[in-house]
């Protein structure tokens, strides 16, 4: 048999398969019609692993798994088109309008002309900012209606995640109502009266160490985390040992330190993403970015079956992040962000589908990324 025959062959089966996946499909819808009339739950866990479990037994010898990775791929898509029937006419989440055209409070870490104030200032302009140590104590801030809202950086594109932020979203309530980017451009930076021949530690961030690895190490400096950037340059300023700091070249200026290199990070195109949190749920126009965090079953496959909820809606995942969780079993958190607004129907539907069948899930925002 020639290639065009075997694959003429194929086609003549791929055809059946295409008629018999519509029927299914079409009969899944009237089980949904079912289910919402008897007010009865989409995700059976009981039903699917008797399904699975008679498909393995009829599965030919050696496609066991084959099998079933199909029909839980089949089984996957039924139920999300089951989920989009059945949360059709679910209800809005309602949010105020961002950004809010009263005076706010605004809050971020560090000091003036840190990359989280530059951030902020991308978001509100040149209002008054509150200024505080440590992270967490934004955190704190909004939760206690402080500040309305809080700049915390959270990724990085040269040294990824800022691993803290992610444990205090674990541990806060809040919604992120912005997002905005800053070019990072470090500089190394010295007290007017050192001799940077002397220098043989440099402060900053630990994020910021990380982004400049290679000149720290090409010059034999040993990199010293401090709480911020702004901080450090604050730091070096003021003290008598002959120190450097790693900051902005705006914050070089403001607290009179010499610059003795600029633009020194590992890459050239080097970005931070900040988001901008609150207790409220803010909502933009123009929102085009999701995020939410959830839990899965710790179970084989149970990531690649989330995804494909999104891709039967046509949603555009845009990253997933995990982060473990303390247990015995290694579980982790994921914080996923999608494309799309909370006022399409499509999105309401999966935010509702996941909240109903995941044991934790949560909507973290709506919003817009400000370049």
């Amino acid at each position: 048999m020639s290639l065009n025959e075997l694959r003429n062959e194929i086609n003549e089966l791929d055809d059946k398969i295409l008629e018999l996946f519509a029927q299914r499909l079409s009969v899944c819808h009237n089980v949904a019609l079912y289910k919402q009339e008897n007010n009865l739950p989409v995700f059976q866990p009981e039903r699917e692993d008797e399904v699975i479990k008679k498909i393995r037994e009829k599965s030919p010898q050696g496609l066991e798994n084959c099998t079933e990775v199909l029909f839980k791929n089949i089984m996957d898509i039924s139920k999300a088109r089951q989920q989009q029937e059945l949360f059709k006419e679910n209800c809005e989440i309602s949010a105020l309008q961002f950004p809010p055209k009263n005076n706010v409070k605004i809050g971020c870490q560090g000091a003036k002309d840190a990359y989280s104030h530059m951030a902020g200032k991308k978001l509100f302009g040149d209002l008054d900012f509150a200024f505080y140590t440590d992270f967490e104590d934004v955190f704190i801030a909004v939760e206690n209606g402080d500040i309305d809202f809080g700049i915390l950086a959270i990724q990085n594109s040269t040294a990824g995640s800022v691993a803290l932020t992610y444990e205090l979203m674990k541990k806060y309530n809040f919604y992120i109502a912005a997002e905005a980017s800053v070019k990072i451009s470090h500089c190394l930076a010295i007290n007017k009266n050192t001799n940077f021949s002397k220098v043989s530690e440099v402060y900053s961030h630990e994020q910021a160490l990380a982004q400049c690895s290679e000149f720290i190490k090409a010059n034999n400096l040993t990199p010293k985390e401090y709480v911020n950037t702004a901080l450090a340059g604050e730091f070096a300023a003021k003290s008598d040992k002959p120190i450097a700091a790693i900051c902005s070249v705006d914050c070089a200026k403001r607290c009179g330190l010499q610059i003795i290199n600029d633009n020194i990070a590992n890459a050239p195109e080097n970005y931070t993403r900040f988001i901008c949190i609150s207790k409220n749920i803010y909502l933009s126009d123009d929102a085009n970015i999701i995020s939410v965090s959830l839990s899965l079953p710790h179970t084989t496959g149970a990531l690649y079956r989330l995804l494909t909820k999104f891709s039967v809606i046509g949603l555009n995942l845009l990253r997933i992040e995990s982060k473990p969780i303390a247990s015995k079993d290694f579980n982790a958190l994921f914080y996923l962000d999608f494309e799309g607004s909370i006022k399409q129907p499509e999105v309401m539907q999966i935010i509702s589908a996941l909240k109903s069948e995941l044991s934790y899930f949560k909507f973290l925002g709506n919003y817009k990324e400000v370049e």
